[in-house]
């Protein structure tokens, strides 16, 4: 019996892991960690691993129980509760913490800076609620999203943590719930139940301890995936008694975030066990097609890897976020400065004149120079609107809605697998519409990732279609079992591989880890061979008309290094064979000197290649007993290793997969996407320059490069060995080539460029001097230039192709674009191989195809199908930069035009930080009255439709050369509201200078004068966002009325008596409206200030649509030049009815359905008229 469960006490680490830098996937990029070089250097001063031994995780009365020890570098344990806690307040932390949260932010706290300075009354120009109320706007309308955000994550949290399981306490199971597990703890997980902790699989009702999950919350991916535990614990530990005296020591890596490894030992009766993620099951997976299982748990709450997985992603920032706050910066120094002079002047007034007038004197005896401080920090106050809160606010408002756009395009909804696009990010859009580089995967991202088997080549002769040798000969030769290679190939496809097979009634379904794999079962099961069942050290398969079982003796998987997969099996006749599948270029490698028909093989991959078939080399070996033990005592040792287990294993696959002997090669063909040609080239168009990166031969590439039209006819075609073999000087490129890239690189380009290129590179060469080898950097100067050497002239090129490349390779291909060239790029793939090429670039795309989802769970975009590539970018990409940059420029004019006003007053008042608008148009100036027709702007305009955007790709390179929006555009909406502020400040002061009303009376008050001036900016700044308008709605018309009515209704509501009578001291301007605007003088004095504001920017618009009209201008020209040209006949023309369709006359009918013919024959004509004709 077990008595009181005894829990591990948690302890932490000295320093824990930081999991938000680890990669998903064991491929590390340059970006993800530090670079090559250095991690090269720091793994050589690492001491090796310690085994930490662990306190026992449950104690039974007789001393035995289960231990579970987690090696670290640190050597300490992190052994926690089940409880997860994703929440990020409580009822006692949420203010405080949220507005810290907040408050972090640079432009929040310089805010609350102003606030403060403006409760001190010495140099408070304006009323605290000026900048309060827009504060407290912001803050609060993000404390609410934070707050309902986290509300559901309290709800989740709950609900989780009380679900309820069954544990093993006393020796029996009973209910729990799951914030009550710990490590250590014996789980029973039933069918449909998800899975409350990491826990290693001791047992489960199905044969050999076979179970089956679904990682849909996870990775995404709804197929179901196959676990299964140890022989020893499936036999051993099926009871409750069993499993209530299973006594044994888990030693395991640290808790980590690799959703793709797991390393651990089970040392159990003195015998050690290798375990791996295929004995793991996870958190946030589901029980399926299993009654019952029985586990341990191993990572428990926040160690397990799902919620590892929950740390912070690296935040990618646009161009435009980079460049927007440079000019926030540069507007503070700009504010700095003309405050600091504004306070200079103020110095000097107050010498000069204000100390002299005494109907001046205030009661205070400051000095100037004291006065000019406080005056500088007065005007910091007034003028503190030219950095604007509501900007970035703005911002994520106009991101969102963009992405709403994306997500709700049904032209980008494929409808075959009901997958919509998805963005999966809101801070990128206006990022698509600058791309200069993409970066593609092959299989499955231009193709359709459905393999079919096609050919086949054994013993040198070549089956399949078009082919010399058919299929049906192929069978006959399988029947007549003549050919011991051919029955040897086919039976090596049912063997050498991961498949699992489930029976659903009659059929067999089998579930494979790719869909090469899958292909090849298949056509190995249609050839006779059918592959019937597994278990952990057995399979069985149907060998034409007898079912036969293998022995397992040992499997060495694929991964992307080895490019290869093998299997050791014991024949029943006792032999020892070992089948190997993989790339040609590591089988020939591993080939027996005596192996046969290796030529006449290589010859057939050539055509398989050349047609773009991916293709695969079939190979055996025999293997002795006494070799096989030999070889089987060191892969136990290294399967057990905590150590550097990959490497050890490695090197023991190597030493036994030589000297092979080669059987045939397989060719499957995958189809391109639908879309495809047409994409690239609309892609190329727009001067997006595209590099395919895929692992396949050098021949299948660039024939997938034709047929999807990236290469075509008349680009001329360099192949990386040819430079190499032809042009000394560049040896040096193609080396750093072959280290980016793999073995081989396929280029092309145009000759003109290349010539000028060659050139440099061999006056370098040739001024340089020479090295040992040429082939080898020497030092890292000489490595960093070889990089930009590639990338120069590798960017030269229309088109890149990349063969033979890893995942890796992948990642620092675009890594070092990136780096070099400072191009904006965008890596798109499927799978999970691409998963680091997809974080690495500024932009990620995955497509949810065959391979799972582990691409889209990375991306920041996600869709079905690589023609919306097309959309995404020339459409909503193109949009969404042009709205951006619109509304940025619009905002920072109007913005300007406001604020500049108050510098031109300091002129007339003495510099003495007095206001030139009533206080509260200045708080409601960018809440209410000017927000709503620029935000619409930015959600909503379009320059031309989408039609013709994606008709004329070149309306796509302003984006690229960052026109729309820089530094230049930047002091022009400078200029603008200086020009603006101006004419706002001086036509109304000169109106008001000397005039009288009608009344008799003299409006040349402040008041009336702020009245004046505030109406004319109002007026003005909603007819220029008008102006900038393309895309006109019924929104976009109230929005721009609505301001100005709402301006209006709001100012006689604040300026009327009754709220004076309620706020005396808030509410000042009591009657300043009525009494201003019921003269006609100065409603003229609005109108000529609007004209003149808006005249020169309509004249400025006109000329340029005029003389230099851009490529949108042109567009919209021909547009509406097509919209005016009339068809040359009109059916409903009044002329033609009167001809044709009141015409009664009898027809030929009659004549045409008799046959005969109504040309008449041609009469003999005389002679003599012969003659005159002739004449």
């Amino acid at each position: 019996r077990m008595s009181a469960r005894a829990r591990a006490a948690s302890q932490g680490s000295l320093e824990e892991p930081d999991d938000e830098v680890v990669p998903y996937s064991d491929d590390e990029t340059d970006d993800e960690l530090q670079s090559e070089d250095d991690l090269d250097r720091s793994e050589d001063q690492l001491p090796e691993p310690e085994t930490i031994p662990a306190p026992a995780a449950g104690e039974l009365e007789d001393g035995s129980g289960v231990k579970v020890s987690c090696q670290q570098c640190w050597g300490k344990l992190l052994l926690k509760g089940n409880a997860i806690k994703t929440y990020k307040y409580n009822v006692f932390t949420f203010l405080p913490l949220n507005l810290y949260e907040q408050f972090k932010r640079v432009a929040n706290l310089y805010f609350l800076c102003l606030l403060i300075l403006q409760i001190i009354p010495q140099i408070s120009t304006l009323p605290w609620y000026t900048t309060l109320v827009p504060l407290v706007l912001v803050l609060g309308i993000t404390a609410i999203k934070d707050l309902v955000d986290d509300l559901a994550r309290h709800r989740m949290d709950k609900e989780i943590n009380n679900r309820r399981c069954d544990v093993l306490l006393n020796g029996r199971f009973e209910k729990t719930r799951w914030m009550n597990l710990q490590v250590g703890d014996v789980v029973r997980l039933k069918k449909n139940d998800f899975i409350p902790a990491d826990i290693l699989l001791l047992s489960s009702s199905n044969p050999n301890s076979l179970c089956y999950v679904e990682t849909a919350e996870l990775d995404g991916e709804t197929n179901l995936k196959f676990k299964m535990g140890l022989k020893v614990t499936d036999e051993r530990l099926q009871e409750e008694n069993q499993l209530a005296r299973f006594n044994a020591l888990i030693m395991c890596e640290e808790p980590n975030n690799r959703l793709d490894k797991f390393v651990g030992t089970m040392i159990w009766d003195a015998q050690s066990y290798p375990l791996d993620l295929d004995n793991m099951l996870l958190r946030g997976c589901k029980i399926r097609n299993t009654d019952e299982c029985h586990g341990l748990v191993i990572f428990a709450g926040n160690d397990t890897k799902i919620m590892r997985n929950g740390g912070k992603t690296r935040f990618k920032r646009t161009l435009i976020d980079k460049l927007m706050n440079y000019m926030v910066y540069t507007i503070f120094v700009l504010l700095v400065l003309l405050c600091a002079g504004l306070a200079i002047g103020h110095t000097y007034w107050y010498e000069s004149i204000g100390s002299k007038a005494w109907y001046l004197y205030d009661g205070l005896n400051y000095s100037s120079s004291y006065r000019g401080f406080l005056s500088f920090w007065g005007y910091i106050i007034i003028l503190n609107t030219m950095v604007p809160i509501s900007l970035y606010v703005s911002v994520e408002v106009i991101r969102l809605g963009q992405s709403k756009f994306i997500n709700w395009d049904l032209q980008m909804y494929y409808a075959d697998k009901d997958t919509p696009a998805k963005a999966r990010t809101t801070t990128l859009n206006e990022q698509l519409g600058q791309i200069e580089y993409i970066f593609s995967d092959k299989t499955g991202t231009l193709t359709q990732n459905i393999m079919a088997f096609k050919k086949c080549t054994i013993r040198g002769r070549t089956y399949g279609e078009r082919s010399h040798q058919p299929y049906h000969f192929l069978v006959s030769c399988i029947r007549s079992k003549k050919d011991p290679q051919v029955l040897e190939f086919f039976k090596l496809l049912s063997l050498c591989h991961t498949v699992m097979v489930e029976q659903k009634g009659d059929e067999l379904v089998y579930q494979a880890a790719s869909p090469d794999e899958g292909a090849l079962v298949t056509a190995a099961r249609n050839f006779g061979f059918v592959f019937l069942s597994r278990t952990q050290d057995t399979i069985t398969i149907m060998e034409l008309d007898h079912e036969e079982t293998y022995e397992v003796l040992a499997l060495l998987d694929f991964n992307s290094d080895r490019k290869r997969m093998s299997i050791i099996l014991r024949f029943p006749d006792g032999r020892i064979r070992l089948y190997c599948k993989g790339a040609d270029t590591v089988i020939y490698q591993r080939l027996d000197a005596n192996s046969k028909n290796k030529e006449t093989t290589q010859e057939a991959l050539d055509i398989f290649a050349n047609e773009t078939l991916r293709t695969l080399c079939l190979c055996y070996k025999d293997i002795s007993q006494a070799e096989y033990d030999a070889w089987s005592q060191k892969h136990q040792a290294a399967s057990v290793s905590m150590g550097n287990r990959e490497e050890a294993l490695d090197v023991l696959y190597e030493e036994i997969e030589k000297n092979l002997l080669l059987i045939g090669a397989t060719a499957i063909e995958d189809k391109l996407q639908d879309g495809v040609p047409e994409t690239i080239a609309k892609l190329a168009k727009a001067d997006i320059k595209i590099w395919v990166l895929t692992g396949d031969k050098k021949e299948t590439a660039e024939n997938i490069g034709f047929s999807c039209q990236l290469l075509t006819d008349d680009m001329k075609i360099h192949y990386g060995e040819d430079v190499n073999h032809n042009r000394l000087c560049l040896r040096e490129m193609l080396h750093m080539m072959d280290i980016l890239t793999g073995n081989e690189i396929l280029y092309e380009k145009k000759k003109k460029r290349r010539r000028l290129r060659l050139k440099k590179l061999r006056k370098r060469h040739t001024n340089s001097s020479s090295a040992t080898d040429s082939s080898q950097p020497v030092d890292d100067w000489e490595k960093e230039k070889r990089q930009e050497d590639f990338v120069d002239m590798a960017c030269e090129c229309s088109a890149v192709i990349c063969c033979r490349v890893t995942p890796k390779q992948k990642a620092n291909v675009v890594s070092l674009v990136k780096r070099c060239k400072k191009a904006v790029t965008l890596s798109i793939g499927d799978g999970a191989n691409d998963v680091n090429m997809i974080k690495t670039a500024d932009i990620g795309v995955g497509i949810s195809g065959q391979e799972g989802m582990q691409a889209v769970m990375s991306s920041d975009y996600a869709f079905a199908q690589f023609r919306y590539l097309e959309r995404l970018l020339l459409v909503h990409g193109r949009w969404s930069y042009i709205r951006m940059c619109k509304f940025l420029r619009y905002f920072f004019y109007k913005n300007f035009a406001f604020t500049l006003v108050h510098f031109w007053f300091s002129f007339f008042n003495g510099f003495s930080s007095q206001t030139a608008y009533e206080d509260w148009f200045i708080t409601l100036y960018n809440v209410c009255y000017s927000s709503l027709p620029v935000l619409l702007v930015g959600l909503l305009d379009q320059d031309v439709n989408d039609k013709l955007s994606l008709r004329f790709p070149k309306l796509y390179l302003p984006g690229q050369q960052g026109s729309l929006f820089n530094y230049k555009n930047f002091f022009i909406s400078l200029f603008h509201g200086i020009f603006t502020s101006l004419m706002i400040f001086f036509i109304p002061y000169g109106a008001f200078l000397q005039t009288m009303g009608q009344d008799g009376e003299a409006p040349s008050d402040y008041q009336s004068f702020a009245v004046v001036a505030a109406s004319s900016l109002i007026i003005t700044v909603n007819l220029q966002i008008s102006l900038n308008t393309s895309y006109w709605t019924f929104v976009n018309f109230f929005a721009v009325l609505g301001s100005i009515a709402i301006y209006f209704g709001v100012m006689f509501d604040i300026h009327s008596a009754g709220i004076h009578v309620i706020f005396p001291t808030t509410f000042t301007f009591t009657g300043a409206a009525s009494n201003a605007l019921r003269q006609p003088y100065l409603w003229l004095t609005i109108i000529l200030t609007v004209g003149i504001c808006l005249l020169p920017v309509i004249c400025i618009q006109f000329l340029y649509q005029t003389i230099c009209p851009s490529v949108g201008d042109k567009v919209r020209a021909f547009k509406e030049e097509k919209k005016k040209r009339k068809p040359t006949f009109q059916r409903g023309g009044r002329s033609r009815r009167s001809a044709y369709a009141f015409s009664h006359s009898r027809g030929y009918a009659d004549l045409i359905a008799s046959g005969r013919s109504i040309r008449q024959r041609p009469r003999v004509r005389p002679d003599y008229m012969r003659t005159v004709t002739r004449f």
